[in-house]
């Protein structure tokens, strides 16, 4: 490893389950485009690994895409509100000042998200950690 981060060559030595570990947490939910990833290896390239996953991702039936959306979690949502969000969707939710709402904006959010959820069977998604608060809130009246 090298300032704490993984090598491209140890990605590519990896067993299933230790790759799964490594690069898991790059999707909300289950693991199974990281491991469709696995079995496209070696790659010659990190963008050739993000190629692969994306592409895995893209070419899914629409069922297993829905359930990759069903899986991520709300915004300012149970999960969030009870701390155990995983820890890129804390860190992401925080950069946007998601974890410094009054009660009265929690319960915006609570609303707004049970209401899109209910339209499209499943969560609003957003890169939460390139946005802030009002253009969050600006996104759901978008869609």
């Amino acid at each position: 490893m090298e300032n704490g981060q993984i090598t491209l060559s140890e990605i590519n030595t990896l067993d299933q389950p230790h790759f799964i570990q490594a690069l898991g947490s790059l999707f909300e939910g289950p693991p199974w485009i990281v491991a469709g990833a696995w079995r496209k290896r070696p790659f010659t390239s990190r963008d050739a690994l993000y190629r692969t996953l994306c592409t895995i991702m893209y070419e899914a039936p629409g069922e297993r895409q829905v359930e990759l959306l069903q899986a991520h979690p709300d915004l300012v949502g149970r999960a969030a509100l009870a701390g155990t969000l995983s820890p890129s969707s804390t860190g992401e939710q925080a950069a946007a000042g998601l974890n410094r709402l009054s009660p009265e904006e929690i319960a915006t959010f609570t609303r707004l998200n049970a209401a899109y959820t209910e339209r499209f069977r499943f969560p609003f998604v957003i890169c939460a950690r390139e946005n802030k608060k009002e253009s969050i809130l600006a996104g759901f009246a978008l869609r």
